[in-house]
């Protein structure tokens, strides 16, 4: 049995509470956003089109961060967050990937494209006129939060990428099935979910759709690198150790 030094119980209680405070706030966005966010038609049509709140890929990815934590905090209690376990258990391994193929780049993706567009112009994205409906805190929950969190979540746990294949072949799944949802609003509504998709042609929107699932996988591939950064001297280090170890 494992014997953990102090340095790893103050870790330990790091992570949890960590992942305790993101899954909480991130339910509570998603609560609150449902329960209490009511735009009227007047103000923005879309708001009450068909898809309701699962319109939004924010909305999609405040879910996603919740459950994610909420593994986490599953991994905590009853996986592992070691450096390199030698066998990871079933939480670890789908904490893992879960990390790595959905919830760091799905974050990346609504955070960055989010406050990009909002920097060009903020009406294709988050009109003036909702302000009064859609209070800054919970905008920040959803658009800003959710990168501060994902790249903590970098910094403080281990991971282990999964095969590029399976990784990103897992996120650009995810992200076809929300490009199905919303064409499918368009066909089922008659309405584009993002106002930016209304002011193009349909030339442009398929190049505007290509552009962002090549930004996506490369977001993905970008959290590849940013892992090696943050974790790889350590990993070959912990290799060093392990050999001398083990050729004593």
């Amino acid at each position: 049995m494992e014997v953990k030094d102090d340095k790893s119980k103050k870790l330990d209680k790091l992570l949890i509470g960590m992942h305790a405070i993101a899954c909480v706030q991130f339910a509570f966005s998603v609560y609150y956003d449902y329960t209490y966010i009511v735009i009227p038609r007047r103000v923005a049509k879309m708001h009450s089109a068909y898809g309701g709140k699962f319109k939004f890929l924010t909305f999609w990815n405040a879910i996603l961060q919740a459950v994610f934590f909420f593994v986490c905090l599953a991994n905590d209690f009853g996986g592992s967050n070691e450096l390199s376990p030698t066998k990871r258990p079933f939480l670890r391994r789908f904490k893992d990937f879960f990390h790595a193929s959905l919830a760091f780049p799905v974050a990346m993706f609504v955070g960055v494209t989010f406050w990009a567009l909002m920097a060009v112009d903020r009406e294709l994205v988050l009109p003036r006129a909702v302000d009064p409906y859609f209070p800054w805190w919970l905008n920040h929950l959803m658009h800003t939060m959710i990168v501060v969190s994902t790249i903590a979540e970098m910094f403080t746990a281990p991971r282990q990428y999964p095969s590029r294949l399976a990784g990103l072949g897992g996120l650009l799944v995810f992200m076809a099935i929300y490009l199905i949802w919303v064409l499918i609003i368009y066909t089922k509504g008659g309405i584009w979910v993002y106002p930016v998709m209304e002011v193009l042609s349909w030339p442009l929107r398929i190049c505007f759709f290509l552009v962002l699932f090549l930004f996506a996988a490369a977001l993905y591939i970008f959290g590849e690198y940013f892992d090696r950064l943050i974790w790889g001297q350590t990993r070959k280090s912990a290799g060093k150790s392990g050999k001398k170890r083990k050729s004593k």
